[in-house]
């Protein structure tokens, strides 16, 4: 968890991902965000998030992102 709020942290310094649960329904996170993110988790936790898996409800919270690196992982 502390990698994935980090690289967030990273991409977007200016939002508090700790207390910020709906990332794409409230608009925190843009299209731009989601590319540089899942290039970043592909490459950072060695995973390959494919089409397929770039719904909002995966982008939506913290948690919701780092159930899909686990998944991928496994």
């Amino acid at each position: 968890m502390e990698d994935l709020l980090k690289l967030l942290q990273e991409i977007r310094p200016d939002v508090d991902f700790d207390h910020t649960e709906r990332l794409i329904d409230d608009q925190v996170l843009d299209s731009f965000d989601i590319v540089t993110l899942v290039g970043e988790m592909n490459d950072r936790f060695n995973i390959q998030i494919g089409v397929e898996h770039l719904l909002p409800e995966n982008f939506n919270s913290v948690a919701a992102m780092l159930k899909l690196v686990e998944q991928l992982q496994a």
